[in-house]
């Protein structure tokens, strides 16, 4: 009935094609629906808000799809996890009204980082909502903000930050573990999965991130270089944060994430799980024992929605293929605006 109230033009001429009645013998019926709005709305306003912004399109098909991703994660809180949650997806960066952002208690960010973060401009607009307590979750490259005065905004919102030169971004093969100790990782058990897992991130000081997910980049584990740095390989065989959550002073809260770079993994059950509890965590919301419930992701639905790219590719659902690439020949050190 909330669906129907939502809307009640549309229902009162889904009514008349489908009943070919008078407009008279209607207009009770009409008008009913407009008084009986407000009620349906006020119920709508019990849920909790969070405010999903999908970054621009970037890189192959496939890759960074961040308009396709943030629809599966707003379909499977919205539709599938039977929780008191409506997400509201802005495409395409920063929204044109910010009005979106009211009794929001979450704004979660997928999209590219640094220049092309959709926070960039906008920091005073996310402080103000951090300070008054809504929740910040970023992921994988929107986890990427230069040093400086973003950084330390990202320190603040959410415990830290991938800082060029410093932190690594190889493709590996990462066994997760779990803190289960946290309720993010509530249903969440061990799982591998193959994607561009960022670490060694640039923390506050102190550190005031709670390791979520956690795994240990080797060399046989790294199937693709991207930037590499000393700091990164000095790291190699050390267990590396990939996914951490902040409790805020200001009684907000903060998560980073660095997965997401491959679409399919979206059909890996934990993988969207523990994404899925991120996100009601960080609005403050008390993650279910055993986690946010999702339905499976089919291969055509992955498919759906891709940003347009100059060659589309299909995606195919995750398999162990992807789990046992070969390793990749190390590189020289690299990464943008390093001097020779």
């Amino acid at each position: 009935m909330k669906g129907i109230l939502a809307n009640p033009i549309t229902c009162f001429l889904t009514i008349r094609a489908e009943f070919p009645v008078s407009r008279i013998m209607l207009l009770p019926v009409f008008l009913m629906l407009l008084v009986c709005l407000p009620e349906a709305r006020a119920a709508d306003d019990t849920k909790t808000k969070i405010v999903l912004i999908a970054g621009q399109p970037s890189h192959p098909s496939g890759q960074h799809e961040f308009n396709a991703g943030c629809i599966l994660l707003a379909r499977a809180l919205n539709e599938q996890s039977s929780l008191p949650v409506h997400v509201t997806v802005v495409h395409n960066g920063w929204p044109n009204d910010e009005s979106v952002f009211e009794n929001a208690k979450a704004v979660v960010i997928y999209s590219d980082g640094n220049d092309r973060h959709p926070t960039n401009g906008h920091e005073e607009k996310v402080d103000e909502l951090a300070a008054s307590g809504v929740g910040i979750m970023c992921m994988h490259y929107a986890v990427e903000v230069p040093p400086g005065d973003r950084g330390n905004y990202f320190k603040r919102w959410i415990g830290g930050h991938y800082e060029g030169g410093f932190s690594c971004n190889p493709h590996w093969t990462a066994p997760l573990a779990p803190n289960s100790d946290h309720p993010i990782a509530n249903g969440v058990p061990g799982f591998p999965a193959n994607d561009e897992w960022y670490y060694n991130m640039r923390w506050a000081d102190p550190k005031t991130a709670t390791d979520v997910l956690t795994s240990t980049p080797t060399r046989e584990k790294i199937n693709r270089y991207i930037h590499w740095t000393p700091a990164g390989e000095k790291e190699l065989g050390n267990r590396q944060t990939l996914m951490w959550a902040v409790q805020r002073k200001d009684g907000g809260r903060g998560v980073g994430f660095t997965g997401g770079h491959w679409h399919r993994n979206w059909a890996i059950d934990d993988f969207r799980r523990v994404v899925l509890n991120a996100m009601i965590w960080t609005a403050g919301m008390e993650v279910p024992e055993g986690g946010v419930k999702s339905e499976p992701i089919t291969e055509a639905q992955l498919n759906e929605n891709l940003d347009e790219k100059r060659k589309m590719e299909h995606i195919s659902l995750p398999s162990d293929a992807d789990l046992n690439q070969p390793a990749a020949e190390p590189v020289e050190y690299r990464w943008p605006g390093k001097k020779p």
